[in-house]
This record gives C-alpha cells, sequence and structure tokens, in this order.
C-alpha cells in the first residue's frame, strides 16, 4: 500500500504522521528539512526493540553523533527518576536545543522520552517512532507527554507536540497478540467516539486486524489517528472537547494504580474493561441504548475479548475501584469525572456526567447487572 501522510495543524505548531510499511527508510530527508542545526541525536529506545530497526535507525543517521539510552519499558518505570536519568545523559553529553531526542519503542517509550524533551532546556526537538500499535494509534498523535507517581498515571507531565511521527507498520509483525489488544482497545475507542461508519466497519473486520492483515491494519491506522488528530488539534490542552478521547480511561486507569501497574493487566486490556463499564453507565443514566450495548459487547465476544470485563460484572468488584478513581486528573472537585457516550459516533458533552462517590457506590450494584 502508499504510504499516508496526516497533518497535525493547530494555531501554535504543526507536523506530519508518516503511515506505511518502510516509513523509517523516509527519516533522513525529513530530518534534513525538520532539523538543519541538529549535530547530536540521542534515541531512547525500548530494549525490546528487534536489533535489525536499530540497525536501519542508525544505519539512515550515519552522519549524527549518535547517544544510544536503552530503556526497560514499564508503568513502573515511567517515573519521575527515570526521566531525571535521561536528563543528567543529555546535560553531560552536551546537548543543546538544536538537537534531538528520538523515541523509538511504545507509549511509555515516548511519553518519557517526549516528557524529557519538554523539559529539557525548555524544549528540545522531538520525533516519536512508535513500535506498537497502541502508541501508533494513540499515544504518539496530540502531543501529551508525562510519567506517573504513586497517586496515580499520567499526573506529572506537560503538552509538547514533536517535529514528526513515523509510523512503520513493519513493527506490526513483530507484536505478540496481547500488544495487538492494546493497539485494537483504542481503535474501538476512536470508532464509538466519533465515527459510526468506522465502528460498522470494525463489526466485519476487527478480526483482520487482530490477525495483522495489511490492508485493514493500515486502513484502521489511519482512522484511528484522523479521528485522534480532529480532537487533538481541536483542544490542545485537554480543557473541554479532548477529554472525550478518555472515553473508558477513567476505570481503565483505576484498574492499572489498583493492579499496581501489573502485567498481568496491560493498558488496552484496562481500556476494553473501562469502555465497558462507562458504557453500562450510560444505560444506567439512560442516554445510552441496551441493544447498542449488546453491539458493544458482541464484537469483544466474536474476538476472544469479553474476558476482559468479566472481572467487573459484580458490585463488590467495581467498589474496590472507587478509592482510585477519585485521583483521576480529569477530576477537579469532590466527584468523579466520567465520560460517556450518547450514541455510536456520539459523546455526552465533557463535565457533563460528574458522580458523587456515594452515588457511584449505590450505581455499582446496577452496572453489574447488565
Amino acid at each position: 500500500m502508499k504510504n499516508q501522510e496526516i497533518k497535525f495543524k493547530n494555531q501554535n505548531s504543526g507536523y506530519s504522521i508518516l503511515i506505511g510499511k518502510n516509513t523509517l527508510n523516509l527519516l533522513p530527508r525529513k530530518l534534513n528539512f525538520l532539523c538543519p542545526n541538529t549535530k547530536n541525536i540521542a534515541i531512547i529506545i525500548d530494549k525490546k526493540i528487534p536489533s535489525k530497526f536499530k540497525k536501519i535507525l542508525k544505519n539512515r543517521l550515519q552522519k549524527y553523533n549518535l547517544l544510544m539510552l536503552p530503556f526497560s519499558s514499564s508503568e513502573k518505570n515511567k517515573s519521575i527518576n527515570t526521566a531525571n536519568f535521561y536528563l543528567k545523559k543529555l546535560l553531560s553529553k552536551n546537548f543543546n536545543r538544536s538537537d534531538l531526542v528520538i523515541a523509538m519503542g511504545g507509549g511509555i517509550t515516548g511519553d518519557v522520552a517526549g516528557f524529557v524533551s519538554s523539559i529539557f532546556k525548555r524544549g528540545i526537538n522531538f520525533i516519536n517512532i512508535p513500535t506498537t500499535l497502541l502508541a501508533q494509534v494513540d499515544s504518539a498523535v496530540g502531543g501529551k507527554t508525562g510519567v506517573n507517581s504513586i497517586y496515580g498515571k499520567n499526573l506529572i507531565g506537560s503538552f509538547y507536540q514533536p517535529k514528526l511521527v513515523v509510523i512503520d507498520t513493519s513493527f506490526i509483525a513483530t507484536l505478540p497478540k496481547k500488544e495487538m489488544i492494546c493497539g485494537y482497545a483504542e481503535i474501538l475507542k476512536h470508532s464509538i467516539i466519533k465515527d459510526k461508519k468506522f465502528f460498522n466497519w470494525l463489526e466485519r473486520n476487527t478480526k483482520f486486524i487482530l490477525s495483522k492483515k495489511e490492508k485493514e491494519l493500515t486502513y484502521a491506522i489511519k482512522k484511528s489517528c484522523e479521528i485522534k488528530t480532529y480532537f487533538a488539534t481541536k483542544d490542545v490542552n485537554e480543557k473541554n472537547l479532548r477529554m472525550v478521547l478518555n472515553f473508558g480511561h477513567t476505570f481503565a486507569h483505576a484498574i492499572e494504580v489498583k493492579n499496581n501497574y501489573s502485567i498481568k493487566t496491560t493498558h488496552g486490556e484496562a481500556v476494553l474493561s473501562g469502555m465497558i463499564l462507562a458504557t453500562k453507565l450510560s444505560v444506567i443514566k439512560k442516554i445510552f441504548s441496551l441493544k447498542t450495548l449488546n453491539r458493544i459487547k458482541k464484537i469483544y465476544s466474536q474476538n476472544n475479548l469479553a474476558y476482559t470485563y468479566k472481572e467487573f460484572s459484580n458490585k463488590l468488584s467495581v467498589n474496590r475501584l472507587i478509592p482510585y478513581l477519585k485521583n483521576d486528573k480529569k477530576n477537579n472537585d469532590d466527584k468523579i469525572n466520567f465520560i460517556l457516550i450518547k450514541n455510536i459516533g456520539k459523546t455526552a458533552s465533557p463535565n457533563k456526567n460528574k458522580i458523587s462517590i456515594n452515588n457511584l457506590k449505590k450505581l455499582s450494584a446496577v452496572i453489574s447487572q447488565y
């Protein structure tokens, strides 16, 4: 398939998102234009990246002074201590703002590298090369960077746009099934909040995405990036409209914190669970139909994904999430701010569905009935 290019533009910045097979080969030409004064490049790279991709990247960047900075990607390592470690490396090698940081890895790698880039000398050039499906369809687009704290996920961070995002679909071939499920969760989310036709397409084509069929996979990545770009450009700093991208994530982040970021439950699995819980809340609030909830659940069951929400099918398990829901970054008062949906492709207005802790405890019994 022909390489795709999506333009991210807002009042402050703009950059390209390149999508396709072997798009890494386009990097040198893009660098000459985007970062003409760069001499030094720090590559924060996931240790699990296959060596052939490391070699390709090094070969393409031979004319630069390269600083390879391996990263053990995990939610526990997505911390202020890790960011400080990389900042010290850049300072010790006399990097300046004309130089460049490249992230090569999944969403965690991109979040940490982006955050480091945003605060190093108040901003160094940054390019993101996402290697997982989850990062390609979600975290690499929109400029949100950050690290976790003991109080919750992504509570320390900044908005910082990259110079370029390079989505090379060649990386997908190396991904295990759990990583594919992670990315698919965000693809499905994008369809539910914005695009009914895309959702209808996913009802027929999810199995092809999860089995890595190139045509369907590339289309799904492109559609997701377009939807994410739409919201991120309309509301760069997540003050209102962009908050709908957090559909399912209020519950998901609580699940992850409760489980102490255990690898047993991936971010994508938590999002799949969180979307079902948020959709059930939408049904309870009488703004979404039970029939359409069952359409969503059918996608899960047909593709062996129902296990992601079965754990939260009783009142007790939902109640156990409540202490962790309190610290969600979308909350700005004593109530929990949920993103709910009115129909496939249409969300309820952000900040219109705040639920108190006491009410949520009462609703937890009803949630478990659906």
